[in-house]
């Protein structure tokens, strides 16, 4: 029996790993927005990964707001929160509140109900870069648990058409792109202090492409743009996923068309 479980998980687990070496989307962390960009993109048909560094899903949201199991979101968010069919209580004409625990389940469970992968404990590393013109067109990553080990060991590559930050208030995927490939043009600012609704509306605007290839969403946009933070409020965090995956879905149809376009032509 113990053979036999062992060739269970690791045939379907390396074929897994091969299958979605090369996507669509890939998504660098399984909080709000990240799940909210997944669900809508995978359900439009692109093949869509997300690496989350811990072995949980959602992002801040599990400890509500200082630990108080609550959060709460903007009556602009209700048709998302329809769309995964979260629970919400109006608390005045402007508020809702939620469940932490229900929200974490309820995106992560319709990301993979649209198609999603998720892979747990992987962390990204560093981004792959072309030029002419210049561009990201994958990550290198490995395993969370060997970062933590402090052991050097090289990582392995997956191959992206967009690759999404929404690693959180470091946006540390766009950090490390900006630091060492200047040719992307990418002027990364850092966070500023808490203004809740100018936060809101701005992670909004600012979310989309940063670089050809790589996109920022959710808090990660406050990093890179020079944006306040909000604190524990999450319906800008499921707008900008949403229209994360307006963003990129127009994009890869037009980079698709365009490359048909050129074969015509030929």
């Amino acid at each position: 029996m113990e053979v036999l479980i062992n060739r269970a998980i690791l045939e379907d687990g390396l074929k897994d790993l091969l299958d979605y070496s090369e996507v669509d989307v890939l998504i660098a962390g399984a909080g709000p927005s990240g799940l909210t960009a997944a669900k809508y993109l995978a359900e439009k048909g692109f093949k869509v990964v997300v690496y989350e560094r811990r072995l949980s899903f959602g992002g801040g949201i599990g400890g509500g707001g200082n630990l108080i199991p609550k959060i709460a979101v903007q009556k602009e968010v209700q048709p998302i929160l329809d769309d995964f069919g979260i629970r919400y209580k109006k608390y005045n004409d402007e508020v809702f509140t939620l469940d932490p625990a229900e929200l974490i389940a309820k995106l992560s469970a319709k990301a993979l109900d649209a198609g999603a992968k998720i892979i747990l404990g992987a962390n990204v590393d560093d981004v792959i870069v072309r030029d002419n013109p210049p561009r990201v067109v994958g990550v290198l990553w490995h395993w969370t648990a060997i970062q933590l080990s402090g052991l050097h060991v090289d990582p392995i590559y997956t191959a992206s058409k967009a690759l999404v930050d929404a690693t959180g208030h470091d946006a540390e995927i766009i950090a490390v792109a900006a630091r060492k490939n200047p040719e992307l043009g990418i002027d990364f600012v850092g966070e500023k202090s808490n203004w809740t609704e100018v936060a809101e509306r701005l992670v909004v605007e600012h979310t989309g492409k940063v670089a050809e290839g790589l996109y920022v969403a959710g808090i990660a946009v406050c990093a890179v743009y020079g944006l306040p933070r909000m604190g524990p409020i999450f319906g800008g965090m499921l707008m900008s996923g949403k229209r994360l995956a307006e963003i990129i879905e127009r994009d890869l149809k037009n980079a698709a068309g365009a490359k048909k376009g050129k074969k015509k032509a030929r």
